[in-house]
C-alpha cells in the first residue's frame, strides 16, 4: 500500500472506519459506542501513546474507576511528565471498554511518549513556546508550577498527544469565545474549530452550540455513523481553508498515525475502527505514501519513558481547573453520560439534595416548578432540550430564590464536581508509590481531592503516625497536607492538617522515587542531601526541626554535625538569630514524640550564647531597614530564650539572666537604634525586670528635645509596635501622657516625616484600643500635674468607677449565678448591690452557687 484514500460514507467492510470525535464528549461517547456495536470491526486503535498498550487490560478491572489519566514521565527525569486523561464519558475510554469486552484487540496509534517527552526539551524541530509544547513537569501543557485562571486558555495551545489535549481537535479545542476563533500567533494562525463551527451557525458560545447538535441529540434509528460523517466533512472545509490551523507538530503525529493505521490494515483486514480527534480524520483520509510519512518521522529525539495509570479528577477535567483541553462543565457531562432518561429531572433532583444537605428548605415542590421552568426557558431559546444554562437559570430562581451564593457551591460540587478515580494496586508504580500506598492503607488516611482539615493528637499511635508520614511527604515535596493553626489546643501534642490530594502528587511521587523505595528511607536520603546543599545557617536548623517532626533518627545526626560545622563558622549576628528559634522549638518535641534532644539542646545553648555576646555590637549603625530586621531578631531571640529556659530548668536561671543584661545594655546604650532600644525596654518591662518608673524615665529620655523626631518615633515603634502595645498605654497613663506631650512638641517641618512611622505603629492596634486611647487624649491633662485629667463626662473614661453604670447589670449577674430562681421575689432595692452577700442572701449561700 502506498497511501491511505478512504472516502467518507464508505462501510466498514470496505475500509476503516475513522471515528472523529470531541474529547469529553459525552455525545460523541454515545456515537462511538453505536458506532462500534453496529460496526463490530475486528480492531480499534485510538489516539494515544503506544507505550500505554501494555496498560489497556486494567481498564477492566473491578478497581479501575474513571476518572483516570495515563501518566507518562522519563526515567531519568520524573519531573518531566505528561497526562493522558480518560473518563467515563470520554469517547476513548468508551473504546477501549467496548473492545475490552468484545474480546477486540485494543490498541494506541498517536505519536509514542518517548518522542513527545524528548521533544519538549528543544531537541525536535519546533521551536519553543510553538503552541502545543509541553514544558518539563507540565500537566496537559501547563507547567506544573503555574497553575491558569479561567479564561486563560487559548484554543489549540494543549498538550501534544494528549487524549483530551490534541492541538487543533475539536475535541481539544471545544471552548473559548467566538470572537478568538481564529487567533494570530506570529507567523501562523491558531483555530479553534467548534468556535468557527458554531460563529457560522450563528451561535456566540461554541459550548451552547455543541450541546445543541450533539448532546441532545436522540440515539434514534438511523445510520450510527452518520454525526462522524458530517463532523468530518466539516473538518474537511477547515482543514483546507486553515491547513494545520498553526499546530506544526500534527504533521509529524498525524504522520504516525497512519502508519498506523497501515499496519493494522494489513494485520486485521478492513474491518479496523480509528477513534481520534475529528480534525486528524481528513489528514487521515489524505493520500500519502509511506516514505513521505517515514521521513517526517526520521531523526526523532528519544527519551527513556515509564507510563501508568493515575487517579484523576473531575476538576481537573475543567478548563478552570488549568486543563487546556478541558470542558467546561464536567459533573454535567458525566450527568448526561449516565442518565438512562429524564436528565433534566434527576439532574434538578441531585440539585435539590445537594441544597437540602446544605440544610436550605428545598421541597419536591420546587423540584416539579424548576422543571417546568428550564423546559418553558429551552423553548423560548429554541433549544431542543433545556441544557446547562436552562436548569442553572431554574435552579437559581426557584431553588436559590435568586441568590448566586448557593448556585456558587452547585457549580463547585455538581457542575464540575470532585469525583477521584481510582486505579486497581496491580497497575505499575514506583516502589515509593507502593510504600505511599500501604502506609495511607494503614493509617486509614484516604487521598481525597476535596479539601479537608485533619485533627491529629500526636499521644494516640495512629494519630502520631499519620503525623510522620505527612511530614516526610513535606520534606519529599509532595504536597498532599500542609500544616496550619489548631483552632483548639496550642499544646505541642497537637497538630492541624489541611490536606488535598492532586492528581499531579503522582509525579511528586515520581520525582521522590530517586531518593529511595521506601517513604522513611527517601524522606531521609532527601534530609541529608539538604543538609549538606543548605547555604544558610537558619536552613539547617530549619531542616533539623522538621527531622525531628518526621522522626528521622538516621537522618538528625548528619543534620546536627553540619549544623554544628556551620555554627562554629557562621559569624553573621542576624543569620544566629534567625538560626536559633527554630532550633529551640525543636526542643519541644522530645516530650511528646520521645526523641533525645540532647545533642540539639547543646547546640542551642552555644548558639544562644554566641547570640548575646555579638547582638548588643551589631545593633549599632543601622539603617531603617537593618533596624527593623534586628528588631525582629530580638523579638524571635527573646521568645526562643524563654522555651529554652523550660526545657533545661538546671540552666534556665542563668540563661535567662544573661539575656536580660543584653537587653539591658541594648536599652541603654545610645549608639542602638531607637526601634531596638525601646524593644528591648519593653521587654523588660512585660518580664518584670523593669519597674515602671525606670521605663518612663527612659521614655522621657528617649522623646526628650535633644533627641531627632525620626529617632523617637523609631523608639516610641519599638515600645509600643504590636497589638499588644495599645493595651499598655490604656493602663498606664503616665506612658501615655509622655508620648501625648512628646508629639504636641514635634515641629512642623518633621511632623510629615514622623508621621508614616507612628501610622504603621497605631494601626496595628485594634478599633477598640484606638478609640479609647482617642478618648484618653481628648481629655487632657490632670489639673493636678498626673498625666491625665478627669473625664469630661465621656461615659467609661471616668477616672473613678462610675457606681450607676455598674449597678445597671447587678440583675443580669444574678440572674447568671442563679440568685434570683423564678418566683423568687425581689431581692435588695433596683439598682443596689447584693453580691457581696448582704442583700437578701448571706456571703456563704454565694460562695455555694460559685463553687
Amino acid at each position: 500500500m502506498t497511501g491511505v484514500d478512504w472516502p467518507p460514507g464508505k462501510s466498514a467492510a470496505e475500509g476503516p472506519l475513522l471515528l472523529g470525535v470531541r474529547h469529553h464528549g459525552a455525545g460523541s461517547a454515545r456515537a462511538v459506542r453505536a458506532a462500534l456495536e453496529a460496526a463490530r470491526p475486528r480492531a480499534v486503535l485510538i489516539e494515544g501513546p503506544p507505550e500505554a498498550d501494555a496498560l489497556i487490560p486494567l481498564a477492566m478491572d473491578e478497581e479501575m474507576r474513571p476518572p483516570v489519566a495515563l501518566l507518562a514521565h522519563a526515567v531519568d527525569e520524573p519531573g518531566r511528565s505528561a497526562f493522558w486523561p480518560l473518563a467515563e464519558f470520554s469517547p476513548e475510554w468508551v473504546a477501549l471498554r467496548w473492545a475490552l469486552e468484545h474480546g477486540v484487540p485494543a490498541r494506541f496509534i498517536d505519536l509514542p511518549a518517548t518522542h513527545t517527552l524528548a521533544w519538549d526539551k528543544g531537541q525536535g524541530p519546533t521551536t519553543a513556546g510553538e503552541p502545543g509544547d509541553v514544558e518539563s513537569g507540565a500537566v496537559d501543557g501547563v507547567p506544573a508550577d503555574v497553575e491558569r485562571e479561567p479564561g486563560d486558555e487559548t484554543p489549540g495551545d494543549i498538550e501534544p498527544g494528549a487524549l483530551a489535549g490534541v492541538p487543533g481537535d475539536a475535541a481539544a479545542v471545544p471552548g473559548g469565545q467566538a470572537s478568538r476563533s481564529v487567533h494570530d500567533s506570529g507567523d501562523a494562525l491558531r483555530v479553534d474549530p467548534l468556535a468557527v463551527l458554531a460563529e457560522a451557525a450563528g451561535y456566540d458560545d461554541p459550548e451552547r452550540w455543541w450541546e445543541d447538535v450533539v448532546e441532545h441529540r436522540g440515539s434514534g434509528s438511523g445510520d450510527p455513523r452518520a454525526p462522524f460523517t458530517v463532523l468530518e466533512e466539516a473538518m474537511a472545509a477547515l482543514r483546507e481553508e486553515y491547513g494545520t490551523g498553526g499546530h506544526r507538530r500534527d504533521t509529524v503525529r498525524e504522520a504516525y498515525m497512519r502508519l498506523q493505521v497501515r499496519s493494522s490494515l494489513r494485520e486485521f483486514g478492513p474491518r479496523v475502527a480509528v477513534v481520534c480527534g475529528a480534525w486528524h480524520v481528513p489528514a487521515l483520509r489524505r493520500r500519502t505514501t509511506v516514505s513521505a510519512d517515514r521521513a517526517l518521522l526520521k531523526g526523532l529525539p528519544k527519551v527513556r519513558t515509564d507510563m501508568t495509570w493515575v487517579p484523576w479528577t473531575h476538576r481537573r477535567l475543567s478548563r478552570a481547573g488549568g486543563y487546556g483541553a478541558g470542558i467546561e462543565s464536567p459533573g454535567w457531562y458525566a450527568h448526561l453520560f449516565a442518565a438512562p432518561d429524564r436528565p433534566v429531572e434527576r439532574w434538578l433532583t441531585k440539585v435539590a439534595g445537594l441544597l437540602r444537605e446544605e440544610d436550605r428548605i428545598v421541597s419536591s415542590a420546587h423540584v416539579i416548578e424548576a422543571v417546568r421552568l428550564a423546559d418553558t426557558l429551552a423553548a423560548l431559546r429554541g433549544r431542543p432540550l433545556p441544557g446547562l444554562s436552562e436548569t442553572t437559570d431554574a435552579a437559581r430562581a426557584v431553588m436559590c430564590e435568586g441568590s448566586d451564593v448557593p448556585l456558587a457551591l452547585v457549580h463547585d460540587r455538581l457542575v464540575v464536581g470532585d469525583v477521584l478515580g481510582e486505579v486497581p494496586a496491580t497497575a505499575p508504580a514506583v516502589p515509593l508509590q507502593r510504600d505511599l500506598a500501604r502506609l495511607q492503607k494503614r493509617l486509614r488516611l484516604k487521598p481525597e481531592p476535596l479539601e479537608r482539615e485533619l485533627e491529629l493528637d500526636l499521644r494516640k499511635d495512629t494519630d502520631a503516625g499519620r503525623s510522620r508520614l505527612l511530614h516526610r511527604l513535606c520534606l519529599l515535596g509532595v504536597g498532599w497536607g500542609e500544616p496550619t493553626v489548631s483552632r483548639g489546643s496550642t499544646g505541642t501534642f497537637r497538630e492541624t492538617w489541611r490536606l488535598c490530594w492532586e492528581p499531579e502528587s503522582a509525579v511528586r511521587v515520581a520525582e521522590a522515587g530517586v531518593w529511595g523505595t521506601t517513604v522513611l528511607g527517601a524522606a531521609t536520603a532527601k534530609a541529608e542531601a539538604d543538609a549538606v546543599a543548605a547555604r544558610v545557617l537558619a536552613d539547617v536548623t530549619t531542616l533539623a526541626e522538621r527531622c525531628l517532626l518526621a522522626e528521622l533518627p538516621d537522618a538528625l545526626p548528619v543534620v546536627m554535625r553540619v549544623l554544628a560545622d556551620r555554627a562554629a563558622l557562621d559569624t553573621d549576628v542576624g543569620h544566629l538569630a534567625r538560626a536559633l528559634p527554630a532550633l529551640v522549638r525543636s526542643l519541644r518535641y522530645g516530650d511528646v514524640r520521645g526523641t533525645d534532644t540532647r545533642a540539639l539542646a547543646e547546640v542551642a545553648a552555644g548558639l544562644a550564647e554566641r547570640v548575646f555576646v555579638g547582638l548588643p555590637p551589631a545593633c549599632a549603625a543601622l539603617d531603617t531597614e537593618a533596624a527593623e530586621e534586628m528588631r525582629r531578631h530580638v523579638d524571635a531571640v527573646h521568645g526562643a530564650v524563654g522555651l529554652l529556659a523550660e526545657g533545661a530548668p538546671a540552666a534556665g536561671g542563668e540563661i535567662r539572666g544573661r539575656w536580660r543584661s543584653v537587653l539591658r545594655v541594648l536599652s541603654d546604650r545610645n549608639t542602638v537604634a531607637g526601634i531596638v532600644r525601646g524593644r528591648a525596654v519593653r521587654l523588660l518591662l512585660d518580664d518584670g525586670e523593669l519597674a515602671p518608673d525606670d521605663a518612663a524615665r527612659l521614655m522621657g529620655l528617649a522623646l526628650s528635645p535633644g533627641t531627632a523626631p525620626a529617632d523617637a518615633a523609631a523608639w516610641i515603634e519599638g515600645f509600643v509596635g504590636g497589638g499588644a502595645g495599645g493595651m499598655l498605654l490604656v493602663h498606664d497613663e503616665r506612658l501615655l501622657g509622655l508620648v501625648d506631650a512628646w508629639l504636641t512638641g514635634v515641629p512642623p517641618e518633621a511632623f510629615t516625616g514622623v508621621l508614616p512611622l507612628l501610622r504603621r505603629t497605631f494601626s496595628a492596634y485594634e478599633p477598640g484600643v484606638r478609640r479609647t486611647l482617642g478618648e484618653l487624649v481628648r481629655r487632657g491633662p490632670k489639673a493636678q500635674g498626673g498625666a491625665v485629667a478627669v473625664g469630661a463626662g465621656v461615659p467609661g473614661f471616668a477616672p473613678d468607677p462610675d457606681a450607676g453604670r455598674a449597678d445597671a447589670v447587678v440583675p443580669v449577674i444574678r440572674l447568671l449565678l442563679g440568685l434570683d430562681g423564678p418566683g423568687g421575689g425581689e431581692r435588695g432595692e433596683p439598682g443596689g448591690s447584693d453580691l457581696d452577700g448582704t442583700g437578701g442572701r448571706d456571703g456563704g449561700e454565694l460562695v455555694g452557687v460559685t463553687r
